[in-house]
């Protein structure tokens, strides 16, 4: 039976989980506003896709750098050093912008907060399992999860009420006040760490370490090569598509506003919120096996995306469509996405949770870069029939959410 003693909010929990909410409040402004100064400052679908390509980048790279971090130096610490260096790397941009060219220093920049974004979040993730109960994993995870969507939810939405009102300006300064408020309450968490025995230089940990990891996924946990080949997949072939599509879309097709494009944006974040809800209330019922299912819904979201562009359909039936469908799609993988995670963190080895996290979360978004690429080329070349673009995203989406059946049943039975 379930011990339902063990408190979720201890006091160290608590303060991770209001250093989440602050410091993505922040990120969730910053993501949103940055890219779509440059569509609107360019009005080209492909320059937007090659630099939302190149943000992504050293994500993946430096994803893998913070789970080595993670299982080797505290946590506190390198959540702390991260949100001061986050401020500080806003400010710079606010001093640079409008003296140096636009577009070099935008790619900069983001690739810059995406690869601070990939070493931060295996510190979170490694540190849940230290600080929760084992019975509470998943509900943690679930909160987690919530606070990121939230941000995603209310970020857009002031977001573009103020990139709209008074551009730019305010969104980085508000931003960097986030981060630097974030890093300060850090500094008073109190998370267990042990000190790894040296290894040698950094590069020879590095290897060390990363070895150490790819071992146990490819001899002991194989299935999550599997796993992670389909969500590589999924990431190309279908998040890709709305991670540039949804701005192109609303803004240069639709030809609506910042606060329009906010609110859907924002649709995306209460996705979310609602799905992390579920998986808070529902987890000890979901299944592994179900993320086929959601996989497939994800796919006829973006089907009905690509049917409300097609000739005919107004402006506001398509917008309503597209918000209400961009809402049913986060909410079904963000349900998934905390019940995978927990999954890995239960079975996976205290030493390792951080390693393992980070390489889940960094070669299954290294497809993610060439996806973005492709669709602003595809968006620019299909400018006026949108619709094209998004139901073969589906139609690809389908095929890969058949394929996964088989990875997600086989590691239901070796967690079982």
């Amino acid at each position: 039976m379930e011990n339902t003693c063990a408190p979720l909010f201890r006091r160290d929990f608590t303060l991770v989980v209001i250093g989440q909410i602050i410091s993505l409040f922040g990120n969730a402004i910053l993501r949103f506003a940055l890219p779509l100064y440059l569509l609107r400052e360019t009005g080209s679908s492909s320059l937007f896709g090659a630099v939302s390509a190149a943000a992504f980048l050293p994500m993946v790279f430096f994803s893998l750098f913070g789970g080595v971090l993670a299982d080797r130096v505290n946590k506190r610490n390198i959540m702390v050093f991260l949100d001061f260096g986050t401020a500080g790397l806003i400010l710079a941009f606010y001093l640079l912008h409008g003296r140096v060219p636009l577009v070099p220093l935008m790619i900069v920049c983001l690739m810059l907060l995406y690869g601070i974004s990939g070493a931060y979040q295996p510190s979170v993730q490694a540190s849940i399992p230290v600080l929760v109960a084992p019975e509470r994993i998943t509900q943690a995870n679930a909160v987690i999860n919530m606070v990121s969507t939230s941000a995603s939810l209310v970020g857009p939405v002031l977001g573009g009420v103020l990139f709209g009102s008074w551009g730019i300006v305010p969104i980085l300064l508000l931003s960097a006040a986030c981060f630097f408020a974030s890093a300060v309450m850090e500094i008073f968490i109190r998370i267990p760490y042990q000190r790894p025995e040296k290894g040698g230089g950094m590069l020879a940990v590095v290897r060390q370490d990363l070895g150490e990891s790819w071992r146990y996924v490819s001899r002991e946990k194989p299935v999550l090569l599997s796993v992670t080949a389909v969500l590589s997949l999924f990431n190309l072939v279908l998040s890709a598509a709305l991670i540039v599509g949804i701005p192109v879309v609303v803004v240069n097709f639709l030809g609506l506003g910042d606060a329009e494009l906010g609110v859907t944006q924002g649709a995306l974040g209460l996705g979310g919120l609602a799905g992390g809800v579920l998986a808070g209330l529902f987890g000890g019922r979901l299944r592994l096996r179900q993320g086929s299912w959601v996989m497939g819904i994800c796919a006829l979201c973006t089907a009905g995306m690509g049917a409300a562009l097609l000739p005919g359909v107004p402006v506001s039936g398509a917008y309503a469509l597209l918000t209400a469908m961009s809402f049913v799609a986060m909410a079904a993988s963000t349900q998934f996405s905390v019940l995978l995670c927990a999954a890995v963190q239960r079975e996976t080895p205290p030493h390792l949770v951080g390693k393992v996290m980070a390489f889940l979360m960094a070669v299954s978004n290294c497809a993610s870069p060439l996806g973005q690429t492709a669709y602003g080329l595809l968006f620019d070349w299909c400018a006026h029939t949108p619709a094209a673009v998004f139901l073969g995203a589906a139609a690809l989406s389908l095929l890969v959410a058949a394929y996964s059946r088989r990875p997600f049943v086989r590691m239901e039975r070796e967690n079982a």
